[in-house]
């Protein structure tokens, strides 16, 4: 009887602690979106098509353009109800059988003015992109075989 409760006590506190953290989702407030940094064994003009790739599958971005003098893929903003978001992503060459991709999801939402930066993905959400951009870069490399 006294593990019963224990274990509903414990699932108790689980849940209102799990409905506080989805409460904070989209409410930080921050003045410059976050950036974050992968290594790919890839070419640059490789990774800068599977980027484009992943930033129109996941709808991240409207008109996605890739830069490939600067090594930059950038889009326009993706309206949805009070949202807007963006993806930009840089890649430099380390070396001749890797590059860096440092990628960028701008999310905005609006005060009925003016639009505030928001943190809606976590460091884990970006790691997931990583993983899908590597599976896209090997969809690439295929294309080219």
């Amino acid at each position: 009887m006294t593990h019963k409760r224990y274990h509903i006590a414990l699932l108790v506190v689980f849940i209102i602690n799990l409905a506080g953290c989805f409460f904070e989702l989209g409410q930080t407030v921050i003045l410059k979106p976050d950036e974050y940094r992968y290594v790919y064994e890839a070419k640059e003009t490789v990774a800068l098509r599977a980027i484009a790739g992943v930033i129109k599958e996941k709808n991240m971005g409207a008109n996605v353009v890739i830069d490939y003098h600067n090594r930059h893929v950038d889009s326009d903003y993706v309206y949805s109800d009070l949202w807007r978001t963006k993806a930009q992503a840089r890649v430099k060459k380390l070396n001749w059988k890797e590059c860096e991709v440092v990628l960028a999801v701008t999310t905005e939402k609006s005060n009925g003015i003016d639009w505030e930066m928001r943190r809606l993905l976590q460091k884990e959400q970006y790691n997931n992109l990583f993983d899908v951009i590597d599976l896209k870069i090997y969809e690439e490399m295929s294309k080219m075989n």
